[in-house]
């Protein structure tokens, strides 16, 4: 995963600790952490406040910042971009669970928050994808966690 080698070069220049979020950490961050108000996407019910998607992005990124931040001030957690989280794919569990872990391991990586290549529906916070580690495309980047 290209990303990684990034974090590992980021941490090394920096002697900081860089990482992908987990699965859970960006979800809690998306849905604006303890001051969320439920919004089905990350600052909105209105996918078009917050997002570059399908139906607004003439098929392109946009600037960082364009749209409305969720409530911690997070911008383009729906939309703009997918985001790789650190977390193997699998299926989520039954039973209700509080920062739940993915697997140790698979073949696929999650991504989150939709992009402006998909449906507003791929933009819910709730969504979530997944591809191989190698996966290439220019409608997924990442967010670093810290």
């Amino acid at each position: 995963m290209e990303c990684q080698s990034f974090i590992t070069k980021l941490n090394r220049l920096t002697g900081k600790t860089f990482r992908l979020p987990t699965e859970a950490e960006w979800e809690f961050a998306a849905r604006g952490g303890k001051q969320s108000q439920g919004y089905k996407y990350a600052g909105s019910n209105d996918p078009s406040e917050v997002s570059w998607y399908s139906n607004n992005s003439g098929s392109q990124t946009h600037a960082v910042a364009t749209k409305t931040p969720n409530e911690l001030g997070l911008y383009d957690m729906s939309g703009n971009v997918s985001e790789w989280c650190s977390d193997w794919y699998g299926p989520y569990g039954s039973e209700p669970q509080t920062n739940p872990a993915g697997p140790t391991s698979g073949s696929y990586r999650t991504y989150r928050g939709g992009s402006w290549l998909f449906s507003e529906k791929n933009c819910r916070v709730s969504a979530r994808d997944w591809r191989g580690p190698d996966s290439h495309s220019t409608a997924i980047g990442m967010r670093l966690a810290f």
